[in-house]
């Protein structure tokens, strides 16, 4: 049998988080589903990825060991890409036990399905549908109710299930190992609840305070000198905290990232950079984002009630009493730059000026609390190439024809104010 992790029609709804990455590459926790679903697994049955085809040629660079949109087999389980993998949904993957031609459903997702590949095929011909429209393919099948999954369903859940998710992951691991170059000035309280990788380097005068929760520098990530590191906070490699900061309560920094002033209860992902002082707060920053020097972030309302979204124009009630700034890749703030509470801002845009933005800023937009204008993609993919280089990673032709694909998206659909 045959394992598709696949994306369905809801996966627009998480847009932009998911303009550039398929929606098992979104964080919570300290993993991505993907290496949620991998590290649950560990290796027991082996994973294909279905994913929509303008992402498929960067996403084979990324891994050339991965089936990508194939089928081999007859007999297909279908897995849906938006489930936060654990433990006992993994042993439910690996054993099997789903009946041929059942669609389980857990309220409006499709979660699993056993399968003839022949469906699979059947709304587009020769190859997989870009997005499974599970709600008309589970039309062909019999439904099972189930219940107790974690799914990603809206574009704030990555936040809200954040805190429980990094939890969970850090029973993974090696808490009490410091191999690492620690300087003899550094204040680690709770040994038993810390990790120094190799190669990290912790200097003068940090501290990494894990009395109350965990803290774990990655292998060849740098914690500079004052930084205060507390309250369950993930360094991946090759990451960097700047001098002074303060990184509390629930942090995820991806690797190669560089972090600095105040953050809280947020998560970034690789080779994103938040290196100056300034306040973020439950917010997502997706991977090549730049905040700059003093930007901050409001993640609580004055009146303290639950936080609203704006979504392609739409008002979206959370529920969430916190909730700060979710960015698309790409994306960059300049100087002093603010952002409300529950602010999305697109791919590939770029903020400044002074005042508040709006509460949804268009992709590959231009402009501030003004207004917009579009972003040129020339220029964009110019910057885009740039920004990469400093990190030493060059633009393939198949990431820069992604890139262009989502600016002609975005550009079709997108207003501006």
């Amino acid at each position: 049998m045959q394992i598709v992790v696949f994306e369905d029609t809801r996966v627009l709804e998480l847009r932009p988080l998911v303009n550039l990455k398929p929606v098992y590459g979104l964080y919570t926790g300290l993993r991505s589903l993907r290496e949620k679903f991998e590290q649950s697994i560990r290796g027991g049955v082996k994973l294909t990825y279905h994913l929509r085809r303008y992402l498929a040629p960067f996403y084979a660079e990324q891994h050339p060991d991965t089936l990508i949109n194939r089928v081999d087999e007859s007999d297909v389980l279908l897995v849906n890409g938006r489930i936060v993998c654990d433990d006992a949904v993994a042993r439910v993957i690996m054993e099997g036990a789903f009946d041929s031609g059942t669609a389980y459903m857990q309220g409006d997702d499709l979660l699993f399905a056993r399968v003839d590949s022949s469906l699979l095929f059947a709304q587009d011909g020769a190859q997989m549908p870009d997005l499974f429209d599970t709600a008309a393919f589970s039309e062909a099948l019999v439904a099972e109710t189930v219940t107790g999954f974690r799914v990603i369903n809206n574009l704030w859940d990555v936040i809200a299930f954040h805190p429980e998710e990094l939890l969970r992951d850090a029973e993974t691991l090696e808490l009490g190992r410091i191999e690492g170059e620690v300087h003899p000035s550094v204040a680690m309280i709770n040994l038993s609840n810390i990790y120094v990788g190799p190669g990290a380097v912790v200097r003068a005068g940090a501290v990494l305070d894990a009395d109350d929760g965990f803290v774990a520098v990655g292998s060849g990530a740098i914690v500079e000198p004052q930084a205060v590191l507390m309250q369950n906070v993930f360094l991946a490699p090759w990451s960097r905290v700047k001098i002074g900061s303060k990184v509390f309560s629930n942090v995820s920094v991806g690797m190669a990232s560089k972090v600095g002033g105040e953050i809280e209860d947020s998560l970034i992902e690789p080779f994103a950079n938040k290196q100056h002082d300034g306040f973020l707060g439950h917010s997502y920053l997706s991977s090549w984002c730049n905040l700059g020097a003093g930007t901050n972030t409001s993640d609580l309302k004055n009146n303290y009630s639950s936080i609203t979204l704006r979504i392609n124009g739409q008002l979206y009630k959370t529920g969430l009493q916190f909730l700060g700034l979710l960015m698309g890749d790409h994306s960059k703030s300049s100087i002093n730059s603010m952002f409300n509470t529950g602010t999305v801002v697109g791919t590939g845009a770029n903020i400044f000026g002074g005042g508040f933005p709006p509460k949804e800023v268009p992709s590959f937009s231009w402009g501030g609390s003004e207004g917009f204008e579009r972003y040129d993609v020339e220029k964009a993919v110019e910057t885009a190439k740039k920004v990469m280089a400093r990190r030493k990673v060059t633009m393939s032709s198949a990431y820069e024809s992604m890139f262009r694909f989502v600016a002609g998206v975005e550009a079709a659909d997108q207003f501006f104010v």
